[in-house]
């Protein structure tokens, strides 16, 4: 890799993630492509469909025209419809084309990663016709094929690298969005601190504190009295972050001290990807 240093952890992440998946789904025979997975809606074929979906566009392929069914229940947004549709449109692919179609785009981004000189704050495409930095476009393909890559193995019962590069990645991803959920979303009171302590392969203790003004922000000291603390293990916390976990479902996997009503409020809006 030739990347930027500070792109190299994202590269080093996504080049992790991607050659696991390959290996997870490789030896797959086609009906296990159809097996429901816990992102909402998606088959594996759908998450691999996906991320060839993403990778093909951070090649600056063009997306297809296509035009989605009416009755997919997961689609509730214009992020999420823009997400189907790299997706839907792959739906009726054999499992020797997907496979296909996926090392060779991998072989691609590879190319692409080995002779990039742009620099972190480059301005690239994003989502929904809008533009993104580079380091932004690395940091989120890391993560999406770390939680991707969770996906498949739950569905496959075939744990593992629940502390890899990309788990860190994920890690660093769901703090930077723990004030926003607490100050604004849960309504913690002001001048409030809440604990969340995560046992595990990726151990860490974070203290959200909201100031005066209902502002939220994140550092690693604890607080002498906290309005709530929050423990769990990384396992049932990056589950919740991503959705594929209601709290009800992992209630006895989580430990609340202090403010019950705030809590209950916190781990409601605890989901953060889309």
């Amino acid at each position: 890799m030739t990347v930027h240093p500070s792109l190299q952890n994202y590269a080093d992440a996504w080049t992790h993630s991607i050659e696991a998946i390959v290996e997870l789904v490789q030896p797959l025979v086609e009906g296990e492509w159809n097996r429901r997975t816990p992102c909402p809606g998606w088959s594996v074929r759908d998450i691999v469909s996906h991320v060839i979906g993403m990778e093909c566009e951070m090649l600056g392929d063009p997306r297809p025209i296509h035009s989605l069914p009416r009755d997919l229940y997961h689609v509730q947004s214009e992020f999420t419809r823009y997400m189907e549709m790299q997706v839907d449109v792959r739906r009726h692919h054999t499992a020797p084309e997907i496979v296909s179609e996926l090392e060779y785009t991998i072989i691609r981004r590879n190319r692409q990663m080995r002779n990039e000189t742009r620099s972190p704050e480059t301005m690239v495409p994003a989502p929904l016709r809008t533009q993104q930095t580079l380091e932004s476009a690395m940091r989120a393909r890391a993560f999406d094929l770390w939680v991707h890559e969770q996906d498949l193995r739950t569905t496959l019962s075939r744990p593992g690298n629940i502390d890899s590069p990309g788990a860190l990645v994920a890690r660093d991803v769901l703090l930077a969005a723990l004030p926003k959920v607490v100050a604004k979303d849960a309504g913690a009171p002001p001048n409030s601190a809440v604990v969340i302590d995560v046992t595990g392969p990726l151990e860490f203790l974070r203290t959200v504190r909201v100031n005066a003004d209902g502002r939220g922000s994140i550092d690693g000291s604890p607080s002498l009295g906290p309005v709530v603390t929050l423990a769990t293990d990384w396992d049932t916390y990056f589950r919740l972050a991503c959705g594929r976990v209601r709290p009800a479902a992992v209630a006895d996997q989580i430990k609340i001290d202090g403010d019950e009503e705030l809590a209950a409020a916190i781990l409601r809006e605890f989901a953060v990807t889309p």
